[in-house]
């Protein structure tokens, strides 16, 4: 039990039903991070939680769960190179804890998944890339560049320009 005295739930506008962000690139940071249990029992999972640090949907959170220690060898691929992705993007290649990672910008590109069988929708990265600076003229582009291909290319094999690198990413 927790005490709750001096709480006064007419004077606070009650919490409404939470809506995923819109599709796009967004400047997050980590800033919480836990080794947690799948549900199926077969493994770890790194659960991510970023925070959007700016426009409309500042303060909103984001999570990912990398499946790093799993019996699925593509699950655990897959989660290794997510991992890659965030190193790359926060500029820590050899992280020695997950905490290592926190409150580093970077940009996450953010994608909806198709409604699950009670009709919801949620948030899912799809891609991470280094900060981008902000145009000079105060507008955020939030619309990201095509999706590479692989990591360092733009799809059609050759490099990004600086000025729109390449989406590292699921």
């Amino acid at each position: 039990m927790a005490h709750l005295e001096g709480f006064d739930a007419s004077k606070v506008d009650p919490a409404g039903p939470s809506r995923p962000v819109p599709e796009g690139a967004y400047v997050a940071t980590i800033v919480y991070s836990e080794r947690k249990k799948n549900k199926s029992g077969n493994g770890e999972h790194l659960e991510l939680r970023f925070h959007i640090q700016d426009g409309p949907h500042q303060g909103r959170v984001v999570v990912s769960r990398l499946n790093l220690w799993n019996e699925n060898e593509m699950a655990k691929h897959i989660a290794q190179s997510e991992m890659s992705a965030i190193c790359r993007a926060v500029g820590v290649m050899q992280p020695n804890d997950s905490s290592d990672l926190h409150h580093l910008p970077l940009e996450i590109l953010v994608g909806q998944t198709a409604p699950n069988a009670q009709g919801r929708i949620y948030n899912e990265i799809t891609g991470y890339q280094k900060r981008r600076p902000a145009p000079d003229n105060g507008a955020r582009q939030t619309t990201p560049p095509p999706r590479a291909a692989t990591p360092g290319t733009s799809g059609a094999g050759e490099r990004p320009s600086e000025e729109q690198p390449a989406w590292f990413g699921n």
